[in-house]
C-alpha cells in the first residue's frame, strides 16, 4: 500500500467516525425517549416549556435579581460610609448622627467601645445578598466587617470596626436584597403548571379516538368484530383514518361474503355431479372394473372438502371458549390408536377465547402431520398474559430449511412423486397458517430438539 493510499483511507475512516458516533447517540436518545404518542407529545409541549423558563430564570437571577440586589446593597453601603464619615468628622455629635440614621436612613446603628469582631460565620451555599452585600462593604468602606445574613430574620446585622470602637448596625433585609423575586418564580410556575394541565386533558382528547381505531383494527385483525361503539372521532385527520378503515372494513368484508356465496354455489353445483356419480356407480353393480372409478369419486370429494375449507377459512365462526386440556387429550386418543408417542404439557389457564371448531382444524393439522411422519411427539402449551404458544416437536424426517416456507403455499407437496391419497391435498399447512394469521398470530417450522420439525403456533388472547 502506497503512502498516499493510506492517507486516503486515513481520511475516510476519520470521515466516517462523526457519522458513526451520530447514529450510535441517535439511537441511544430514541431509547431514553418514550414509545407512546400521548407521552412524546406531552414532551413535545413540556420540554420547550420547561427549557425556556430556565433561560428566563437563568436570565432573570444574572441579571434583574442580581443587578436589583447589587443597587439596593450598594444605596445601604453608601449610607454606612456616610455614617463612618460623619462620626469620624464630627466625634461630638455622635447621637445626633445615629439618631438622623434611625430616621433618615432606616438603619439601627450604635457604637460600642472597645471589643472586636466576631469570628466569620459559615457562608451560605448559594446567597446573592451575602456576595453582593461583602463586595460594597469591602469596596466602598475598606474597614474590617462582620455580617450577619444567615436564616429568615427580617434585619441584617452589620459590625464595622472603627478603631477602638465598633459600629453596630441593623437594617432591613429588603433595603439591601430582592426579597420579592419569589412572586415571579411563582407567576411563572404557576402558569406553567396550568398549561400543562389544559394540555395533558387536551392530549387525552386526541389520543382516545387513535387508540379507539387502533382497538378496533386489532379486532379486525383477529378476525373478531369490531366495537359496537366504534365512531371515526377527534381532529379531522383522525375522523379520515377512521372513516378510511371502517370503508376498507367493509369492503373486505363483502368481498369475503361475495367469495363465500361463489364459493358455496360451485360446491352445490359439484357436490350434485359428483352424487350423481356415485349413484351410477352403485346401479352399476359390483363390479369390480369400476372400483378405481369409486375410489376416485371419494378423492374427488375428499379434495373438494379440503378446497373449500382452505376457501372458507372458518372465518364465518364466532368466537367461544375452547379447553385445550380436552383437546390434547383427544388427540392423544388418536395417537394411541395409531400406535404413536404422544405428550404434552400446559402451563397457564387451559380455557381460551377462540374459534374453537377452526382452532381445533389448525392444531389438529399440526398433530396429523406429526403422528403421520413421526413416532414421538411431544407439544408444550404457554398461556400467558397476551399470548398462547403451542410448540409441537417431532422425531421424523422434518422439512429442509429451505422449503419451510413454501410448505404453507397452497397445492404444495415435498415429493410430488407420493400418492395424493396418502398425502392429502397439500392444504394442511395452508390451512393451519391461514387460520392462525386469522386470530391474528402465525405459524413458522424451525429445527425440533428432537431431530425432526418443530412447529410454533403463536395467537394473541
Amino acid at each position: 500500500m502506497t503512502l498516499i493510499e493510506a492517507i486516503g483511507r486515513f481520511k475516510d475512516t476519520q470521515r466516517r467516525l462523526p457519522r458513526l458516533e451520530l447514529r450510535w447517540f441517535s439511537r441511544w436518545l430514541r431509547r431514553q425517549f418514550p414509545t407512546g404518542l400521548y407521552a412524546r407529545t406531552l414532551l413535545i409541549i413540556i420540554l420547550p416549556m420547561l427549557i425556556l423558563q430556565t433561560v428566563l430564570l437563568f436570565v432573570f437571577m444574572e441579571r434583574h435579581w442580581q443587578l436589583v440586589t447589587q443597587r439596593l446593597s450598594a444605596a445601604v453601603t453608601h449610607d454606612i460610609a456616610s455614617i463612618i464619615d460623619l462620626l469620624e468628622a464630627y466625634p461630638n455629635d455622635k447621637d445626633r448622627i445615629l439618631t438622623m440614621a434611625r430616621d433618615r436612613m432606616g438603619l439601627i446603628a450604635s457604637l460600642e467601645k472597645g471589643g472586636d469582631l466576631p469570628a466569620p460565620r459559615p457562608k451560605p451555599f448559594f446567597s446573592i445578598l451575602d456576595q453582593v452585600l461583602s463586595d460594597e462593604l469591602r469596596n466602598q468602606i475598606k474597614r474590617p466587617f462582620w455580617i450577619d445574613t444567615l436564616g429568615d430574620s427580617p434585619l441584617i446585622e452589620i459590625r464595622i470596626k472603627l478603631g477602638d470602637h465598633i459600629l453596630r448596625i441593623f437594617t432591613r433585609r429588603s433595603q439591601a436584597y430582592a426579597s420579592n423575586s419569589h412572586i415571579f418564580l411563582v407567576w411563572m410556575y404557576g402558569t406553567s403548571l396550568v398549561l400543562i394541565i389544559i394540555a395533558t386533558l387536551f392530549l387525552r382528547g386526541q389520543i382516545r379516538p387513535i387508540l379507539a381505531l387502533a382497538a378496533a383494527a386489532e379486532s379486525f385483525g383477529k378476525g373478531q368484530p369490531a366495537p359496537e361503539n366504534f365512531s371515526p372521532r377527534g381532529a379531522d385527520e383522525i375522523r379520515r383514518a377512521g372513516l378510511a378503515f371502517m370503508l376498507m372494513r367493509e369492503r373486505i368484508e363483502r368481498q369475503m361474503e361475495q367469495r363465500t356465496a361463489m364459493l358455496t354455489g360451485v360446491s352445490h353445483d359439484l357436490r350434485t355431479i359428483l352424487t350423481r356419480f356415485k349413484l351410477q356407480l352403485a346401479l352399476s353393480g359390483d363390479n369390480p372394473d369400476l372400483e378405481p372409478l369409486n375410489e376416485d369419486v371419494d378423492a374427488m370429494q375428499s379434495m373438494l372438502e379440503g378446497y373449500m375449507a382452505f376457501a372458507r377459512g372458518e372465518a364465518e365462526e364466532d368466537f367461544g371458549p375452547l379447553n385445550l386440556n380436552d383437546m390434547m387429550n383427544r388427540i392423544a386418543d388418536d395417537y394411541a390408536l395409531h400406535g404413536k408417542s404422544f405428550r404434552y404439557e400446559l402451563q397457564g389457564n387451559a380455557e381460551i377465547i377462540v374459534r374453537p371448531h377452526a382452532f381445533w382444524r389448525l392444531i389438529g393439522n399440526l398433530a396429523a402431520n406429526g403422528r403421520r411422519y413421526a413416532n414421538h411427539v411431544e407439544v408444550d402449551i404457554r398461556h400467558g398474559a397476551k399470548w398462547l404458544t403451542v410448540t409441537f416437536d417431532d422425531d421424523g424426517p422434518g422439512i429442509p430449511a429451505q422449503s419451510r416456507e413454501d410448505v404453507f403455499k397452497p397445492f404444495f407437496r415435498l415429493d410430488e412423486a407420493r400418492n395424493l391419497d396418502a398425502t392429502g391435498t397439500g392444504l394442511g399447512l395452508a390451512i393451519a397458517r391461514d387460520i392462525a394469521r386469522s386470530h391474528g398470530g402465525n405459524v413458522t417450522l424451525s429445527d425440533s430438539p428432537l431431530g425432526g420439525l418443530r412447529a410454533t403456533v403463536r395467537v394473541p388472547v
